[in-house]
């Protein structure tokens, strides 16, 4: 393509669409626009998102419900939140995202927001209190993966999985692997 034929918005858009991080554009927590960075790391096509409430990307209900009522509390006042947290894609698997917002309407602050999410699968965390791979153990976990399936997927033997799991119960404050999964996609 040639860049210097191409009109100011087209680039706009172009650089949108082809940004090598995830961006979303949403009005009251519906979908309104996303790129492709977005497609590639939660699977659904840009159709199939766009209209939709941003629930389909949340692993529970409760979770959306807490994520939105933290958002709500934070934007009022500043313009922008980050966090981390466990979100869903089309496949079913969690995976850990950085997710930073920005609310174009600070009167009604969900009227208007462009986000942006970066899977966090592999990259170290600069927040969390989870070591990168405390949070890839713990990524296994919420899929439903035993000791035994996560070493093999991470190439680690299932003690050392355990001891991984141990410390991001500790690190939690939970008491069994129920608890672990409900904490870990309530509180991301």
């Amino acid at each position: 393509m040639d860049y210097d034929q191409i009109s100011e918005s087209d680039l706009i858009l172009t650089g949108f669409m082809d940004a090598p991080i995830g961006l979303m554009v949403l009005s009251n927590r519906k979908i309104q626009l996303v790129n492709t960075e977005v497609e590639r790391i939660f699977g659904w096509s840009r159709d199939e998102l766009e209209g939709q409430s941003i629930r389909i990307l949340y692993p529970s209900s409760v979770d959306y419900e807490k994520t939105g009522s933290r958002w709500r509390r934070w934007l009022d006042g500043r313009p922008r939140y980050t966090d981390e947290r466990f979100m869903q894609c089309r496949s079913g698997e969690v995976i850990w995202t950085r997710a930073s917002g920005r609310t174009l309407t600070p009167t009604d602050p969900f009227r208007l927001m462009v986000w942006t999410f970066d899977h966090l699968e592999t990259r170290p965390s600069t927040s969390s209190t989870l070591t990168p791979r405390e949070r890839e153990v713990a990524r296994h976990i919420v899929n439903g993966f035993t000791s035994k399936e996560t070493g093999l997927a991470m190439g680690i033997s299932p003690r050392t999985v355990e001891v991984h799991r141990s410390s991001v119960m500790k690190k939690l404050g939970v008491q069994n692997a129920a608890e672990l999964v409900a904490k870990m996609i309530v509180q991301s």
